[in-house]
């Protein structure tokens, strides 16, 4: 498999040749590090949105956008596909770089992970890449600084001048696009955790409504992952029986059927603390390579709707 963060690079000189035409905006950092700014400053719009997760499932993921319906209301929806969810979803998209510094803190997700390739997933999966130049998509209502893209740099084993961040809050619309995109890599995940081997998951498919762009990072954090759990669908098409299928959607968990913004609240906005099994798509066919089709969970369209103010 080729580099997943040389195939990355490649979208992000698209993102910076059509910057003006899908209003993003970059500039270079004094060590040389590029920001590109996705929703901070500039506007950003689902396009911008879909070429971010392009670059976060290094160019492995096809995603597309089409008009679905929410109580009545269109609201658009996007579908991501891909034959290559170990790579792409869990070494690539998943969020779970904690880029902390003392002026600056983020939450990244993309093809840089894999040069550092610490987490469990990549031991699973036997995978790390190796590159001269890198990508990481960062949710934060701040734009990246120096000390962000150094710490970026030491770990990737990157020079600064190679090292590229996206930046957008959640509370924007390429937020909302980017984690509408993740029905697919959360039910991967959930059933790699579950103990299933992700090499066995043979092509991952997710849909998930755009939630509209909230007034504050609480409010837009608590509608995307309701959009997700409550109305998140993903098929996964595997080549191995499994008898915890079953335990993949949102439905399974024993905080389903309370809206995000309650359960942060309960814990104090204390991500950590939060219900691992509710971030999943609200419903999941299994369709088994020369067996039978699962299909498990359903969607709560009326919570969707409070959520998103419908």
């Amino acid at each position: 498999m080729d580099s997943l963060n040389r195939m990355a690079i490649e979208l992000v000189d698209e993102a910076l040749e059509y910057a003006e035409e899908i209003g993003i905006g970059a500039r270079e950092l004094e060590n040389n590090a590029t920001v590109l700014d996705f929703g901070v400053e500039f506007s950003g719009g689902i396009e911008a949105g879909l070429l971010a997760t392009e670059i976060q499932t290094a160019g492995l993921a096809t995603p597309g956008r089409d008009l679905g319906d929410i109580a009545g209301a269109p609201i658009p929806h996007v579908e991501l596909s891909t034959d290559q969810p170990a790579l792409a979803l869990l070494c690539s998209q998943k969020a779970s770089w904690e880029l902390t510094t003392e002026d600056f803190e983020g939450l990244g997700s993309g093809p840089a992970r894999a040069l550092v390739a610490e987490e469990e997933e990549f031991h699973r999966i036997g995978y790390t890449d190796v590159f001269d130049l890198t990508a990481l998509a960062v949710e934060s209502d701040q734009l990246p600084t120096e000390a962000a893209a150094d710490q970026v740099a030491e770990f990737t084993d990157v020079e600064t001048s190679g090292v590229f961040l996206l930046a957008y809050p959640t509370a924007s619309v390429v937020g909302s696009v980017t984690n509408a995109a993740r029905a697919a890599e959360l039910a991967t995940f959930r059933l790699s955790e579950l103990g299933y081997d992700p090499l066995d998951i043979v092509s991952a498919t997710g849909r998930a409504p755009v939630a509209p762009v909230a007034e504050d990072e609480a409010t837009a954090i608590a509608r995307t992952n309701d959009a997700l759990a409550y109305g998140g669908t993903a098929h996964l098409v595997v080549s191995e029986e499994f008898d915890r299928f079953d335990e993949i959607p949102s439905t399974a968990a024993d905080d389903h059927g309370r809206p995000f913004v309650e359960i942060f609240d309960d814990l104090e906005w204390d991500f950590a603390q939060s219900p691992a099994e509710l971030f999943a798509p609200a419903k999941v066919t299994v369709d088994v390579l020369g067996g039978p089709t699962h299909v498990f969970g359903e969607t709560d369209e009326e919570l969707v709707a409070e959520s998103f103010g419908l």
